[in-house]
């Protein structure tokens, strides 16, 4: 029988939510990760210093809506602490605003205006670029956005900090991108696979 494979949800949020990521549930282990020790995780930390987590450790790293917290030179600190911890064979699955759906909506003057209802709310093209304003108005300076990406961006970025293959897709209507990434140089039938396998479908 194989061994479970270690899945680390970085920004895992409150104990007991589900992760969300397709893929990752019969013969995975979640391992928690997040800032806030109020939500607690299994290993305190930053994306930009996981030092609690040993070198190559674990077999995938997901992130939810967690990259477009960090200043853009954060960014590669944080992406090498991906690397850093993945197996040599690891993948990630990473997913964060499309800057590209949410613009086209803020040229047609939309910048204020509800894009979509969320469990907190209504929620604008202000929100998705800037941080959520509920949240932050309570004190949750957390959900500040200091930078964004479009679905070029991501893959040149991801592939500049080691990850040589990607396989991503933009979602307007959702005003999201979800990218998958292998540590390891895979094959185009290797990362297409792994796309099936932890992409959503488009609506």
């Amino acid at each position: 029988m194989s061994l479970p494979k270690t899945v680390l949800n970085v920004g895992c949020g409150p104990r007991g939510r589900p992760h969300g990521f397709a893929g990752f549930d019969q013969g995975w282990t979640e391992l928690r990760l997040d800032i806030d020790p109020a939500v607690e995780p299994d290993v305190v930390g930053t994306m930009t210093d996981m030092s609690a987590v040993a070198t190559g450790s674990v077999d995938a790293v997901v992130s939810s809506h967690n990259i477009e917290h960090l200043y853009p030179h954060e960014v590669p600190l944080a992406l090498a602490e991906f690397v850093r911890v993945l197996k040599p064979d690891g993948r990630l699955l990473i997913t964060c605003p499309d800057l590209q759906s949410v613009c086209a909506r803020v040229a047609k003057g939309e910048l204020a205006s509800p894009l979509y209802e969320s469990d907190s709310g209504p929620i604008s093209a202000l929100d998705i670029m800037y941080g959520h304003r509920g949240a932050m108005g309570a004190g949750n300076l957390f959900m500040a956005h200091r930078c964004g990406f479009t679905l070029q961006v991501l893959a040149d970025t991801l592939q500049a900090c080691g990850f040589p293959r990607t396989a991503g897709i933009a979602r307007p209507e959702a005003f999201d991108l979800w990218m998958v990434a292998s540590k390891a140089p895979l094959t185009d039938t290797d990362i297409r696979a792994l796309a099936i396998q932890h992409l959503p479908r488009r609506a």
